[in-house]
């Protein structure tokens, strides 16, 4: 169903609809048509627009949560650092050859558990909740940057 549509254009653009359905042959109404329908459509550039925008806010809320991720594991690594150092009394010299093969040994069993969480794809970081880490957290007591 088609309706009418009576409007008013100036002179230089009813020139230029006349010039262009003359040179492809079509009616004057058929190149309003597809000009009013150009216009309501979103275009290329729009779309892309639209595209780049959707990406960017994925990637922008992807290195939130790698800056949120690297926050907690660098906290969890300098928390344990300074509790290990704050319990583990120096070694006698007699007690360090046996210590060094303990040491290897626990470390040899903390790598094979961390590769078997990493092939299960379980992860530490997934244990936490996604507010746990975040900029708008307040820290622990006691603690600073």
């Amino acid at each position: 169903m088609r309706d009418r549509l009576n409007l008013t254009l100036p002179a230089e653009m009813i020139g230029r609809i006349n010039e262009l359905a003359d040179r492809k042959r079509l009616p004057r109404s058929a190149i309003v048509e597809a000009a009013v329908a150009s216009f309501l459509s979103p275009d290329e550039a729009d779309q892309r627009e639209a595209a780049f925008s959707r990406r960017l806010d994925r990637l922008s809320r992807q290195v939130q949560r790698i800056e949120r991720d690297v926050r907690v594991t660098a906290d969890a690594l300098s928390l344990y650092i300074r509790f290990w150092l704050t319990i583990t009394p120096p070694l006698p010299p007699d007690a360090q050859a046996a210590a060094q093969i303990k040491g290897r040994e626990r470390y040899e069993g903390f790598v094979e558990t961390l590769g078997k969480r990493l092939q299960k794809g379980q992860s530490f970081l997934h244990e936490i909740p996604d507010d746990v880490g975040s900029p708008a957290m307040p820290a622990h007591e006691g603690e600073s940057d």
